[in-house]
């Protein structure tokens, strides 16, 4: 029987140091809500955030800005350079940006980063890759636009001929 005190011992201990090691890990990763709302609680443990880069990656040196937004708030990810690279698209109006996750070490507010909450990434892994976002013309747009133009024109040689 004290054999399995014991191990059951050994298993509360790995189970507590697996949660406090990597919680994302443990439970998937962590919203961006979550990040913010407990935010005195994730201050400098490590997380797995997961979410769509959108914006510019802002090179600075060998380290990069990068904002990753999970569908509800964008979080600012510091990493080094070379992390970022496999970035081909980033979320605008024409493409919807690669899907990555994002293993690092929280900051409520960085002392690095002027007190801005972060992440200081370790890991950059892309789940899933971006693409261009093709943007039709509406045929009724450019209908309403070429009768525009026509009264306009129409207006403008009035205009000269009435001048006269």
């Amino acid at each position: 029987m004290k054999i399995n005190n014991v191990k059951r011992l050994i298993f509360a201990i790995l189970l507590a140091c697996f949660i406090n090691v990597a919680p994302g890990l443990a439970f998937g990763h962590i919203s961006s809500t979550e990040l913010i709302d407990n935010a005195k609680e994730y201050d400098g443990k490590k997380v797995v955030y997961r979410g769509e880069v959108i914006g510019e990656v802002m090179k600075r040196g060998d380290f990069a800005w990068v904002n990753i937004h999970d569908g509800e708030h964008a979080i600012g990810i510091w990493a080094p350079f070379s992390l970022t690279k496999s970035i081909v698209y980033t979320g605008s109006y024409k493409a919807k940006g690669d899907v990555f996750e994002i293993t690092g070490v929280f900051n409520r507010a960085c002392p690095d980063h002027g007190g801005d909450l972060d992440i200081h990434a370790q890991v950059f892994k892309k789940i899933e890759s971006g693409r261009l976002i093709s943007q039709e013309v509406n045929p009724d747009k450019i209908k309403k636009a070429s009768i525009l133009l026509g009264v306009l024109l129409l207006v403008w040689i009035l205009r000269l001929f009435f001048r006269k």
